[in-house]
């Protein structure tokens, strides 16, 4: 599978006009950010462990110049190769989501070659028929619920390769289901409510309980996820009642033999003992993926090996054989292959702004820029600073650790409560990560969906819009009363 580009060819030669791929805009990016680091002067801000969150915080007022470390051609080239493992830098370390990516793949390739996706997608099609406008809210509440609790980002990857055939199925396109995972968990992210890794981390390194501002959290979930459901499902039924207005629609043909190969011999079977056994080990393998995140700890390594298990335990129960089994994992794993290189090239930039020492030089002039405005205008700014600074630091309790320190003080100044602070972190931050090119889980779900980056863009741009002035007209009013 390769990652998508706006051009439905397979040739090698570039068409005139024609969208560059994810992997020239990231590395195009890093490139970028080399340049920058040449031109931004250098500065560190002093930083003190925090026991509580595992990690090193910066101490307000502490940013001092350090000597510049201007990044070099050959900075450049390694960036990409960090981004995999970096042992300096553990926020930006892409192998594990990379390897988990991969053996998501070889799961998905074993699955298939049982042939229980395939007929299964062709008997809930007819089961659905007439109904299938349904599923996107339901599937995008899930997805919610999974963003809010537990900030479903990485794990939504395993999703696309299963939801986008029975979107195709249903008489939509590849970019319906992508919209649906992709804006489903981030709807969820921008009105977190006990996510660990947005509204817990950013609370505690603001020095507040994370229940503070749940109500206002709420409400922008709700409001969200009805905004996107709105839209999604507004998209979803024009590409049905006329498929040439599917922002994908020179792709239509290309996707289908990609995401629906074999259904048509299948159309006309019914699932057997074995493979509903085989589906009901799938989903089984989805559900317990989900409860080891959320309840019990478990990240990159467990989900990799729970995908593993559960490929040998499916290809024994089929039957599959030794060398169709190895072949149908190695087969799948190689379609995902160049989503885990764009999540490598992804996580380059953040390594050259941190070797170029201008990440803290860019939040100091943030700093600068806010101090001394009133509540209304503080909050706002903020929203627009921590959206700017998550297309940087993608990461979302990266950008937490980051910021919070330094704008959560900054807030007390402006006559704003901290609980606002952190809600306006949290909603810039979900926000952004929808169209960010240096966030893994956009490039990464585009690239398993075959949905070119602008047309990405092309698509989203009236719902962030939506999304962005319904979280500050919020968070405007939170102030005011």
């Amino acid at each position: 599978m390769a990652v998508a580009s706006d051009s439905s060819s397979t040739s090698g030669a570039s068409a005139p006009g024609r969208f560059p791929t994810a992997y020239t805009i990231l590395f195009g990016l890093i490139v970028v950010m080399a340049v920058l680091t040449w031109i931004i002067p250098a500065g560190e801000y002093e930083r003190v462990a925090n026991e509580t969150l595992g990690k090193d915080v910066p101490v307000p007022g502490s940013y001092q110049p350090v000597d510049a470390a201007p990044q070099t051609l050959i900075d450049v080239l390694i960036a990409p190769i960090a981004g995999f493992y970096d042992p300096a830098s553990y926020e930006a370390n892409a192998i594990d989501v990379s390897l988990f990516v991969l053996i998501v793949g070889g799961f998905l390739g074993v699955v298939t070659a049982t042939g229980a996706i395939n007929t299964g997608i062709a008997q809930a099609m007819r089961r659905l028929e007439g109904r299938e406008k349904w599923m996107i809210p339901i599937m995008m509440a899930l997805f919610a619920a999974g963003g809010t609790t537990y900030g479903m980002a990485e794990e939504t990857l395993a999703f696309y390769v299963l939801l986008i055939p029975i979107m195709i199925a249903a008489g939509y396109d590849a970019l319906t289901g992508v919209a649906i995972i992709m804006l489903g968990a981030g709807v969820g992210v921008i009105g977190s409510t006990i996510n660990p890794f947005s509204t817990a981390i950013a609370s505690d390194a603001a020095g507040i309980p994370f229940t503070q501002g749940m109500v206002l959290r709420f409400v922008i979930l709700g409001l969200s996820w009805i905004a996107a459901v709105a839209f999604v499902m507004r998209y979803a039924e024009q590409v049905r009642r006329d498929p040439s207005r599917s922002l994908v629609a020179d792709m239509k043909e290309a996707n289908e033999a990609h995401f629906l190969q074999g259904r048509d011999a299948l159309t006309s079977e019914y699932l057997s003992g074995l493979q509903i056994v085989i589906l009901l080990l799938f989903a089984a393998t989805f559900g317990v993926m989900v409860w080891g995140v959320s309840s019990q700890g478990w990240w990159m390594a467990e989900m990799s090996a729970l995908f593993l298990g559960a490929s040998i335990l499916i290809g024994t129960l089929a039957w599959l054989g030794e060398k169709a089994f190895t072949t149908a994992f190695v087969n799948g794993a190689r379609d995902l292959l160049g989503v885990a290189l764009v999540i490598g090239l992804a996580r380059g930039i953040v390594i050259i702004m941190d070797q170029g020492r201008i990440t803290d030089t860019i939040l100091y002039t943030f700093e600068g820029w806010i101090s001394g405005m009133s509540e209304v205008a503080f909050i706002n700014a903020l929203f627009g600073i921590e959206a700017l600074m998550s297309f940087l630091v993608p990461s979302t309790s990266g950008l937490a650790v980051l910021s919070m320190p330094i704008m959560a003080p900054l807030s007390d100044f402006a006559g704003v409560s901290r609980d606002l602070a952190v809600t306006a972190f949290q909603t810039a931050i979900g926000i952004t990560n929808l169209v960010a090119p240096t966030y893994a889980v956009v490039v990464g779900g585009l690239a398993i969906g075959r949905v070119p980056y602008n047309r990405w863009l092309r698509f989203i741009w009236p719902l962030l819009l939506i999304l962005s002035l319904l979280s500050m007209g919020l968070l405007s009013l939170a102030v005011m009363l």
